[in-house]
């Protein structure tokens, strides 16, 4: 068993040493662990420019066009059964490198888009993409602030495993931890998340969450978006309901059939990808016509862009 943790903290402080805890968690139930300080590599943002679906769509694998550490990084995370992030909290949320991150596993990452992509490159007899990004996988999250300013980073976290349907054990966010290298309760329950992973990834097919229950009952959850029209929509696995007051709390209601339609379920990535496709076949179309390129132009030449090197 491989169990890979990941820290975006400061260098050797904080969430280097709780990620360092649960590996050393990991490697008491069994584990094979490494450890990586995400700010020692050199990540670039993602442009949006889509190239890896296109290619992933024509039976020439998945690469991204960027030249960086990522591809070094992207090995690592395939190869290991589990992974344990540590990440601080920045404006609430997670850190924006963090978010990069996201950004460049995307669609590369999505677990409907590969399943399509395998069994389109498979019927041309092209090149599939690499199938270690069809493995299930467990992943656990470990979140260090210095206030009780953190109610995004659970979110943040949840849509990261989203995107693969990496099965998430534990969502663990340690508000006001500037002192939590010498805090032996949370270094206790630092060590049990690295335990729960390498337990979970030892048969992940019947792992299951051991966090936070949360709100939504389907991703546990605790962000809502309240819409004008008083549907009540889960953040991270968009499902729609009702939110109902139970107890002393809340409770989230939804229909049954919204599972089919959650973001992190296969059908629902599914239905998701043919809405896009559709659209895409719309924009295609206004690209070609000559009143969208002459309004390219118009906004190209309208205001340039301003550079460091015009000062």
């Amino acid at each position: 068993m491989k169990k890979l943790g990941i820290s975006g903290g400061t260098k050797n402080s904080r969430n280097d040493s709780m990620c360092r805890e649960a590996l050393l968690g990991a490697k008491e139930a069994g584990a094979e662990v490494s450890f990586i300080h995400l700010l020692d590599l050199d990540i670039k943002h993602c442009t949006g420019c889509t190239a890896c679906v296109m290619r992933m769509m024509s039976g020439k694998g998945n690469d991204c066009v960027l030249k960086d550490d990522f591809t070094w990084l992207e090995n690592k995370m395939l190869d290991a059964d589990g992974i344990v992030f540590s990440i601080p909290i920045f404006e609430k949320g997670a850190m924006g490198l963090f978010h990069t991150l996201m950004d460049r596993m995307g669609p590369r990452f999505d677990r409907g888009l590969l399943t399509t992509a395998t069994v389109l490159a498979q019927s041309m007899d092209k090149q599939v993409p690499d199938p270690r990004l069809l493995k299930d996988k467990a992943v656990s999250y470990i979140a260090i602030g210095g206030s009780d300013w953190m109610t995004r980073i659970e979110c943040d976290f949840g849509i990261q495993a989203m995107t693969p349907m990496w099965t998430t054990i534990d969502r663990e966010v340690f508000s006001w931890a500037s002192t939590i290298i010498v805090d032996e309760q949370r270094i206790k329950r630092a060590h049990e998340i690295g335990m729960n992973l390498a337990n979970a990834a030892k048969d992940v097919s019947n792992a299951r969450y051991l966090g936070d229950p949360g709100v939504c009952p389907h991703c546990h959850c605790r962000e809502f978006y309240f819409a004008n029209n008083g549907k009540v929509i889960c953040c991270l696995c968009g499902i729609e309901g009702r939110m109902e007051i139970k107890g002393n709390g809340y409770a989230f209601a939804f229909d049954k059939d919204q599972i089919s339609h959650a973001h992190d379920t296969l059908e629902g990535k599914f239905k998701h990808g043919n809405d896009i496709q559709q659209n895409v076949g719309q924009v295609m179309e206004v690209m070609r016509t000559p009143a969208y390129k002459e309004k390219l132009e118009h906004y190209k030449a309208s205001i340039p862009a301003m550079k460091p090197t015009d000062d």
